[in-house]
């Protein structure tokens, strides 16, 4: 069952062209990752399919109607990139507002503990560190048992602890049933849950497959290895990252570069050669330059 669609749909602010006849659905049960650069239009389509903006032209639809529509909205949870809690609410208040809006929520207890936030339930928001806030915002979005959950970056200025405790809330969400679609920065974060990634670059769908397939449309090599010399000009190389005396080299020819390292007589150690990560994918995708 399809939960959340995108029919040919564009979007204009004016005369800016934010989506360009997007097709896009999420069918039931789906973790996906959503994945662009800044003004790539992910953002516009989040929002078109929470009924936040309406399409200039085309459809979306949401559980099987308009997200407009108040029995639709529902079954939907959502962190956006900016939340505001209420300062004077302590955590407990505060989920406890959300839950009255549901008929069956949560129990608070089960959400505190599933998110890591058991400790923090006496504590005001207002006193909160930005990540606690954080993960205040992204357990809010699961209290009414949502269908379908959408979050935008949800554990920006999350530490590590903190970033793995939400991931493993929202892999109990899914493993039960629930769908979510992510936004994120963080690459590593869509390789560690997402099933299926969707790219989206100029208002388009770019690509839309699984993590390996989308590593895989970019036939790019990542090459390191330790030097103590400067090398000489290497045909094929497409960027170069410097770790002290180890190198990282992006080329489409992994065999022919080694080939001319032996050639140019480079002495070199510690050989590594393995394909790109989603990051460098997602870079030659939407043809964003790599940091060298």
């Amino acid at each position: 069952m399809t939960l959340a669609r995108a029919i040919d749909v564009t979007r204009r602010y004016g005369d800016k062209l934010a989506l360009d006849r997007i097709n896009f659905e999420v069918g039931a049960g789906e973790l996906v990752g959503l994945l662009g650069p800044n003004g790539a239009g992910k953002s516009t389509l989040v929002n078109l399919l929470i009924g936040i903006r309406r399409p200039t032209s085309g459809r979306v639809e949401l559980c099987g109607g308009d997200p407009l529509q108040p029995a639709n909205r529902r079954a939907l949870g959502v962190t956006p990139q900016e939340t505001g809690l209420p300062a004077s609410l302590r955590v407990g208040e505060v989920v406890d507002f959300v839950s009255a809006h549901y008929d069956k929520p949560l129990p608070r207890a089960e959400l505190l503990d599933r998110f890591g936030l058991t400790d923090l339930v006496r504590r005001q928001t207002g006193g909160l560190s930005g990540g606690e806030k954080r993960r205040v915002a992204v357990a809010l979005a699961f209290v009414g048992r949502p269908r379908i959950v959408f979050l935008d970056e949800p554990t920006t200025g999350l530490d590590v602890q903190a970033r793995r405790l939400l991931w493993d809330g929202i892999r109990s969400f899914q493993a039960e049933g629930g769908t979510v679609v992510l936004t994120s920065h963080y690459l590593e974060e869509i390789e560690a849950l997402a099933r299926r990634v969707v790219v989206i670059g100029g208002g388009r769908v770019i690509a839309d497959d699984t993590v390996t397939a989308v590593r895989g449309l970019v036939a790019t090599r990542r090459v390191s290895l330790t030097v103590g010399e400067p090398l000489p000009d290497l045909a094929g190389v497409s960027g170069v990252e410097r770790d002290g005396d180890r190198l990282h080299l992006l080329t489409a020819d992994a065999d022919r570069l080694v080939r001319d390292l032996v050639a140019h007589d480079v002495a070199f150690t510690d050989l590594e050669v393995r394909p790109t990560s989603l990051e460098e994918a997602f870079l030659a995708l939407t043809h964003e330059p790599a940091n060298t």
